[in-house]
């Protein structure tokens, strides 16, 4: 049995598995952060053959955000397979470090921001770290003044130099960064455009790594 992650959707609560053999029914349960069960749900296939992409949909009792999803296939031989995915995870808000023109060192009146954004992941892993594995994941981004390969450089160096301040700062979780330059935006720009939302650093926490755009995007183990 398979799960292709890019089509967990848990807006619109909806996983897709494929089974490798006839599939006779697919069950799944639903657990919140605080470890309560948000949905159980089975689905007939009938036989549907092997490989079809099978959809299974939830209905949650509460709001809670999703923290594990169980998925239980079963041939129509009557053998099963099970796989639990961990889709949860935390963008941290924080207040932007300010980098001068060109550079990735940390200023010393940056600090107290990333002080602050520290003490957030504390609280968020504190509550949390039962989920298994924590990683926090340190993305990159620039506006597009400069040519997209030295954004792209200049984007990873960034997220590398905050990452790196937080492991120094005694972080005991593992750290991944990469830097997608001017590739994901917050705001589309023409080219040549200074744009201070564009340029920022996104602080994430989770148990499996976030997906980055195709290409030669990858995360960077510090």
């Amino acid at each position: 049995m398979t799960i292709d992650r890019s089509k967990v959707d848990l807006k619109g609560r909806q996983i897709e598995v494929k089974l490798s053999r006839a599939a006779s029914k697919v069950r799944i349960k639903v657990l919140g952060q605080s470890g309560a069960v948000l949905a159980e749900e089975e689905k007939p296939f009938g036989g549907a053959a092997a490989g079809s992409p099978l959809a299974v949909t939830w209905s949650p009792s509460s709001d809670e955000p999703v923290a594990r999803i169980e998925v239980y296939g079963h041939d129509t031989a009557g053998y099963w397979a099970g796989i639990a995915i961990i889709p949860w995870n935390v963008s941290i808000p924080h207040e932007e470090v300010q980098f001068e023109t060109n550079s990735d060192v940390i200023r010393a009146p940056e600090v107290p921001k990333l002080e602050a954004s520290l003490q957030k992941i504390s609280e968020v892993v504190a509550k949390t770290s039962e989920l298994g594995k924590i990683t926090l994941f340190i993305v990159g981004h620039t506006d597009t003044v400069g040519s997209a390969e030295h954004n792209l450089a200049l984007s990873r160096k960034r997220a590398r130099a905050i990452a790196a301040w937080f492991k120094g700062r005694g972080v005991k979780l593992s750290i991944a960064f990469e830097g997608l330059g001017e590739s994901a935006p917050l705001v589309k720009t023409a080219d040549q455009v200074d744009e201070p939302r564009n340029r920022r650093v996104d602080y994430i926490l989770s148990v499996e790594p976030p997906r980055l755009p195709s290409g030669d995007a990858s995360w960077k183990a510090l």
